[in-house]
């Protein structure tokens, strides 16, 4: 058993992946203390089960990079501070830290001069990231900036782990070392919420019932599908879409709905719980999922999409070189990301074709099933054993072996590389 600290500049247990992963280390019988930020009214301090939980009260902010910037650092310096503390008393084996930033890592620091080993999670690449969320270019001083820092965080870590092939291909053709990264797929937890423990509760009726659940801002395209639903409005008179969540663009969608007449049609529902959500998946004939292809979209997967998948739903998905990669063209309905007309072509066939409906969630299942978290979740917890355990660093073919095998097109468990961990210090 190891006592692990995850910082995380997020809300527990609301990050998903964050909830997953310590979770999976409970269950290996590790103890879990978290660091993050404290949401509404919880409290600063939580003891919930075997997980120790601190929070900051520090806002999410949204405005200019400045502003996002400020935030960041204030987490940092309050996160390092608190882990000097916690590892006078707690002796942490594992410090593990996400993005973004990337730079949280360094966070760290108190625990590694004790011996501590780092785990870094990066969940998005932050040069990309950048360049989506600012609207600036490949060349701007701040992107160059981001991508210093992706270098220097990854080199500060004892070890990677990241959320597609397509992400670590870009770390390492930013200079990372191939065999200092391992993908642990961003997938639905099973073990948590078992799908055949919401059944489907809605009787047959005239409705065709599109869903999209999670974060409401511009990147998720909610404008384009609102859009797509009002181009349907007459063509098909069961369609209802439903909304399942919040965010900064939820004023702007509500409001287009209203401006296009479809209030019948549209139907907003707010945050639920993960127990209630699922229910509501679980009675929906299909879901969408309508990212805005950039070249931060273009490398990730949404966990929209694995939940949607593990509830047995038929998918519309924006077609994404990691979607493709990993997924093909054959288990979703895939649309060019921000074509309203071409997402209403993908909904009306849906609609319109049960028999593809279940085409489509039998092949997207039996593709999902090297993914599926059972299978993620004992990689990522053999990689945290190994880490804390001391592997030995990699020689040079290991490295080859991990580089090769990364370039194996990823339709089995197979896809991500070995990962012989590094045991000096960099």
């Amino acid at each position: 058993m190891a006592r692990i600290c995850i910082i995380s500049h997020s809300h527990y247990p609301w990050d998903s992946r964050v909830s997953r992963e310590t979770h999976a280390l409970l269950q290996a019988g590790h103890q879990v203390d978290i660091i993050c930020l404290q949401h509404d009214d919880q409290p600063f301090f939580e003891h919930a089960g075997s997980v120790s939980i601190y929070r900051f009260p520090i806002s999410r902010l949204r405005g200019g990079f400045l502003r996002y910037f400020f935030e960041l650092m204030t987490f940092q310096i309050a996160a390092t501070v608190l882990l000097a503390w916690l590892q006078v008393r707690r002796r942490y084996s594992m410090v593990e830290t996400t993005s973004v930033p990337d730079w949280l890592v360094f966070a760290a620091l108190p625990a590694k001069l004790f011996g501590a080993r780092v785990l870094l999670d990066l969940h998005e690449c932050m040069p990309e990231y950048g360049m989506t969320k600012w609207g600036v270019s490949p060349r701007h001083p701040l992107i160059r900036f981001l991508s210093v820092m992706e270098r220097a965080s990854i080199r500060f870590a004892d070890f990677v782990t990241t959320c597609t092939e397509q992400m670590r291909e870009r770390f390492v053709e930013r200079g990372a070392p191939p065999e200092k990264i391992a993908v642990v797929l961003n997938s639905f937890d099973e073990e948590r919420f078992d799908p055949d423990r919401y059944p489907r509760t809605r009787g047959d009726d005239d409705r065709f019932v599109l869903v999209h659940h999670g974060t409401i801002e511009p990147n998720y395209g909610l404008d384009i599908v609102v859009r797509a639903v009002a181009l349907l409005k007459d063509k098909t008179p069961g369609l209802r879409f439903e909304v399942y969540g919040g965010g900064t663009h939820l004023p702007a969608i509500e409001a287009l709905a209203r401006e296009l007449g479809l209030e019948d049609r549209v139907h907003f529902y707010g945050w639920l719980l993960p127990e209630e959500l699922l229910r509501r998946l679980a009675d929906a004939d299909a879901g969408v999922v309508a990212v805005r292809r950039d070249a931060f979209r273009d490398i990730t997967l949404c966990i929209k999409m694995f939940d949607l998948i593990s509830m047995r739903k038929p998918v519309v998905i924006s077609r994404t070189r990691a979607v493709e990669a990993y997924f093909g063209t054959d288990c979703f309905r895939l649309f060019e990301s921000g074509n309203e007309e071409d997402l209403a072509r993908a909904i009306y066939e849906l609609y319109a074709d049960p028999d593809l409906r279940r085409r489509l969630v039998q092949h997207a299942t039996a593709v999902n099933e090297p993914y599926r978290w059972v299978h993620q979740a004992r990689r990522y917890v053999e990689i945290a054993e190994r880490l804390i355990a001391g592997a030995p660093t990699a020689s040079k073919r290991a490295a080859a072996v991990a580089a090769s095998s990364a370039a194996i097109t990823p339709s089995l468990e197979a896809r991500s590389p070995t990962w012989p961990v590094r045991s000096g210090r960099r």
